[in-house]
């Protein structure tokens, strides 16, 4: 289950988050399994889906969990949906280690 809501790519990871805008905290809650079977982390922000703002917050709650510079979360795709890719550049054993971790929590 926990590598099925990233993919490994040379030098970066791509997540999938279902967000939580207005989601009173701003947090990573798990790994959820969506109604078609596709796996995603789930997250919520305290900012409104106004002018970019929710995907700004996601990008920096998805950074600080994973250790790594804001400047290294980037949105791919999603940008007015709920569901989203991340791509987070680094070390990627580190980043999937870190992202398995988020998965048994």
């Amino acid at each position: 289950m926990s590598g099925a809501f990233y993919r490994v790519g040379e030098g970066h990871v791509v997540v999938q988050l279902r967000l939580t805008p207005k989601g009173g905290r701003d947090a990573l809650d798990g790994v959820v399994a969506l109604s078609d079977g596709r796996m995603v982390l789930q997250a919520r922000v305290r900012a409104a889906p106004d002018k970019g703002a929710a995907n700004a917050a996601l990008e920096g709650v998805l950074a600080k969990a994973l250790g790594v510079p804001r400047s290294a979360v980037t949105l791919v795709s999603g940008h007015t949906a709920r569901l989203k890719s991340l791509r987070v550049d680094g070390d990627v054993a580190a980043l999937a280690a870190r992202l398995a971790a988020l998965a048994d929590d």
